[in-house]
C-alpha cells in the first residue's frame, strides 16, 4: 500500500497535533516530502494553532464562575487543544461560549484577526495548482454576485491590470461569525497575491493601512465601514503597498 493512499487531511491535522504514534509519524513525514504542497499547507494549519492559543488562552486563565462545572472547562479546553487546526469554527464556539456563560469574552480587534486569518487563508490556498479557487475569473459576474449574497453587502473584485496582477477567481471561506470571501490574482511569473473580505459586525468605523509580515506574507490591511479588506502576497513592502493602494482606489471610486 502506497503512503499517499493512506496520508489525507485528518492525518495532517493529527500530526500537526502531535497525535499521531511514532510510526505513523514517520508515514506523513515521508508524505510531506514527496508532496510540496501538503507540507505548505501543515505550515499553515500550524501557524492557524498559533493564531488559535494567542486568541483564546487569555480566556483560558479567567477564574471560572460558580455557575460553570469544572468537568465542563476540562471538557471544553480538550475540544480547542484537539481540534486547534480548525481555527475559524473553533474560535466562533469559544466565543458563543463565554457568551452563554454570562461574561463577554475579551474583545480581540476586528482587524487584527482579519490579517491573521487572511495571512492563514492566503498561505492555504495560493499553493494550490488545480484547486487555488471555487470559482473562476471567467464567471467574475456570478463570482461577485454570490458572494456578495453569502456576506450580505455588496462586494467588487477590483482588476489590478495596471499593477501586473489578473484575476484568477475566489471563493467562499469562514469567517469569524459569518462568511468571508477571498479574491485571488496572479502576474506573469506566478506571484499571487490574495485580497480577504470579512464583514465586522460590532460597529463601523475606519482605519489607516496597517502592514504585518508574517510567514513571509506581507499584507496591508484596513477596515472601510463594515467591511475589512487584507491583500496579501510575498511581495516586497513598497510593491505590495502599490497594489494595495490600487485596491482602495477603486473600492472607493
Amino acid at each position: 500500500m502506497s503512503t499517499d493512499r493512506r496520508v489525507d487531511e485528518h492525518a495532517l491535522h493529527a500530526y500537526v497535533d502531535g497525535a499521531l504514534a511514532p510510526e505513523r509519524r514517520d508515514d506523513v513525514e515521508a508524505y510531506l516530502r514527496a508532496n510540496p504542497e501538503a507540507a505548505q499547507r501543515v505550515q499553515a494549519y500550524r501557524r492557524q494553532n498559533q493564531l488559535l492559543q494567542s486568541a483564546l488562552d487569555p480566556m483560558l486563565d479567567d477564574p471560572v464562575p460558580p455557575t460553570l462545572r469544572p468537568s465542563r472547562v476540562g471538557i471544553r479546553r480538550a475540544r480547542w487543544l484537539r481540534y486547534g487546526g480548525m481555527a475559524a469554527s473553533i474560535l466562533a464556539a469559544g466565543v458563543l461560549g463565554w457568551i452563554l456563560r454570562g461574561e463577554q469574552p475579551r474583545r480581540v480587534d476586528f482587524a487584527t484577526m482579519l490579517a491573521q486569518r487572511a495571512v492563514t487563508a492566503h498561505l492555504v490556498y495560493t499553493p494550490e495548482v488545480l484547486h487555488p479557487v471555487e470559482v473562476g475569473a471567467r464567471q467574475e459576474e456570478h463570482l461577485v454576485g454570490w458572494l456578495s449574497k453569502r456576506l450580505g453587502v455588496r462586494l467588487r473584485a477590483p482588476h489590478l491590470g495596471s499593477a501586473g496582477f489578473q484575476l484568477v477567481g475566489g471563493r467562499l471561506l469562514p469567517g469569524e461569525d459569518r462568511p468571508a470571501a477571498q479574491f485571488m490574482y496572479q502576474d506573469a511569473q506566478g506571484h499571487r497575491l490574495t485580497l480577504y473580505v470579512a464583514t465586522n459586525a460590532r460597529d463601523a468605523h475606519q482605519t489607516a493601512f496597517r502592514y504585518i509580515n508574517e510567514d513571509n506574507v506581507s499584507t496591508f490591511y484596513w477596515v472601510e465601514g463594515k467591511l475589512g479588506y487584507a491583500l496579501s502576497g510575498e511581495l516586497d513592502r513598497e510593491r505590495l503597498l502599490g497594489v494595495a493602494e490600487a485596491v482602495y482606489r477603486q473600492l472607493n471610486g
